[in-house]
């Protein structure tokens, strides 16, 4: 069941430059159901199904944002930067899991009390440079005895919950959804060309997974495998997000007003194609903000035609991400679905 395996890696660990654990439940979910896994150089698990001449990579990236040890002072308290994309009021007073060289450490997000702000400080809310994570130490040598030092990897602590109407809530959807549905696309597709299936490492930093592991393979054409904004909840509007929950998978024709992604449209008519003569429903995106692995990939040597499958996901970059399942569903569907036929490119 696809909602056990969103659990299984919504619940896991993996900042920018940690995703062992995640490359961990991917490589067991994928034995017996490829011919070859590797590792390649920058942390990128690789899965090959074997076939002809045409060659499709597809492409997950398996990190989420989350934080790292920079400085623990002389009382305790631990100083930290941000890896990925956070905005600020989200992480104020969150609990977090530090994962020490002795195993995981619980501490909490602190900073100025709201009581004691002055008016102008309370417009501006605590920003990032001026919170700390406290874990109950007294000072510096009580944090190293905990196996915390410079370097230390820091996540959300925060677990998988089912909502009303196939909906659930967790943290790092973003990407852990798009990881999901590449999974079980694997485990389902049989196709005749050759399948690389990429679970990249630090897209939230900048593509840089993606980057290499498209250099190596430098396959025909490329679906990154993702999340998206719906624009079907108060405080945003469809016209700035035209997509929905529960309407299906979404797939790009331009991100970040094209500044990422300007998708090959052939690429997208493969999949409306398969959408269409499937009866799977699938939804069409020209977004002005956020870019995929697809940006990468699709800039690598000479070109690769590329284009984006993305799960409507609200609240992204935050601990209470929201999907709708049948939307992720359809997107393994929509994904095994194209894989049996060759795109025109």
């Amino acid at each position: 069941m696809v909602k056990e395996l969103l659990e299984k890696l919504s619940n896991a660990h993996g900042v920018s430059g940690s995703e062992g654990s995640v490359f961990a439940i991917v490589k067991k979910e994928l034995k017996g159901h490829v011919d070859d896994i590797r590792e390649d150089t920058m942390g990128n698990l690789i899965a090959t199904k074997k076939g002809g001449k045409f060659s499709v990579m597809l492409a997950a990236h398996m990190d989420e944002i989350g934080l790292m040890v920079k400085y623990v002072d002389e009382k305790g308290f631990i100083r930290f930067v941000a890896l990925g994309g956070w905005y600020d009021p989200v992480l104020y007073t969150q609990r977090v899991v530090l994962h020490s060289t002795k195993g995981p450490v619980y501490g909490v997000v602190g900073g100025k009390p709201v009581h004691m702000m002055n008016d102008e400080e309370r417009k501006k809310g605590v920003k990032i440079d001026d919170m700390f994570i406290d874990v109950g130490a007294t000072n510096r040598q009580e944090v190293e005895l905990l196996g915390i030092d410079v370097g230390t990897p820091v996540t959300i602590d925060r677990q998988f919950a089912k909502l009303a109407n196939n909906r659930v809530t967790g943290k790092a959807f973003d990407n852990r959804a798009g990881v999901a549905m590449l999974i079980k696309a694997m485990q389902e597709v049989k196709s005749p060309h050759t399948i690389y299936a990429v679970f990249t490492v630090q897209e939230e930093v900048g593509l840089k997974g993606a980057r290499t592991s498209a250099y190596s393979l430098d396959p025909d054409c490329a679906i990154a495998t993702d999340v998206t904004i719906p624009g079907d909840h108060p405080g945003i509007d469809m016209k700035d997000a035209p997509v929905e929950m529960g309407k299906g998978p979404v797939v790009t024709i331009v991100d970040s007003s094209g500044r990422g992604l300007i998708a090959s449209r052939k690429v997208v008519s493969w999949l409306k194609g398969a959408a269409d003569a499937n009866d799977i429903p699938v939804q069409l995106e020209v977004g002005s903000g956020g870019t995929t692995d697809a940006t990468a990939i699709h800039l690598t040597k000479g070109g690769i035609p590329s284009t984006t499958i993305s799960v409507p996901s609200r609240y992204i970059h935050s601990p209470v991400e929201v999907l709708d399942l049948s939307d992720l569903e359809n997107s393994v569907k929509l994904l095994v679905a194209a894989l049996k036929k060759k795109p025109v490119l």
